[in-house]
């Protein structure tokens, strides 16, 4: 069973799709605006989100674009647009796929599925242990080791550096890692990046000063960086 949430501002479809998936066995919340559909997908962090591109404040792209800038939720477009511009752009602004209007409940049903098998592959990946230099950070186990030797962090610390190791050698901005590390979309201090960055350095034995791992990007961001030999 998945939760999912549908975005859609037609009652009588709306209801209908909430329905026949939870005849299926999901469990469904829904939202007939692209802004209460951003909230409830942020807040309840659904395993799938199905959306209808004409809403009534916001076109159904632009809400693919805000939601992809906090959340990477696998998203199925359901709409009655039919025309390859609106499919390529849809596509383009994050959508995972796109089914046109009228579609047997049983179509979108497989799509749902194939979907949350793509996306729990790519979970899969992101688990692998990442290795970079004598650090090995395990997402799976949740440990970190330095030159064979247990670091202890606390929960967030990991959650910061995993999500920096997920994306070596990339410049992180701060804006990203709350969003991502805090759950904090709507905004947050920069001071409580800078404040657990300051923990993690000295756990991992450097100083902003002098980083071997943990490089600071004045006014972009921070990166995890292969230490020079």
């Amino acid at each position: 069973m998945a939760q999912l949430l549908v975005v859609e501002d037609d009652e009588r479809i709306r209801s209908a799709l909430i329905r026949a998936l939870r005849e299926r066995g999901h469990a469904v919340s829904s939202a007939a605006t692209a802004l209460d559909g951003l909230r409830q997908a942020v807040d309840e962090r659904p395993d799938l989100v199905v959306l209808d591109l004409g809403l009534p404040d916001l076109d159904g792209r632009e809400l693919l674009r805000m939601l992809r800038a906090v959340s990477a939720v696998p998203v199925i477009v359901a709409t009655a647009r039919d025309d390859d511009e609106s499919v390529v752009q849809a596509l383009d602004a994050g959508a995972d796929d796109y089914v046109v209007k009228p579609f047997p409940a049983g179509q979108l049903e497989a799509r749902i599925r194939a979907v949350l098998r793509r996306a729990a592959g790519v979970a899969d990946a992101a688990l692998a242990p990442v290795t970079v230099g004598d650090l090995v950070v395990d997402p799976r186990s949740r440990r970190v080791t330095l030159a064979g030797r247990a670091v202890e962090l606390s929960p967030k610390e990991f959650d910061l550096l995993a999500h920096l190791a997920a994306r070596v050698g990339t410049v992180v901005s701060k804006r990203e890692l709350l969003t991502e590390v805090w759950q904090l979309p709507y905004g947050g201090s920069d001071k409580t990046v800078d404040v657990h960055l300051s923990w993690l350095r000295r756990k991992l034995g450097e100083s902003a000063a002098e980083p071997r791992l943990l490089e600071t990007v004045r006014g972009v961001g921070v990166r995890l960086a292969e230490p020079e030999p």
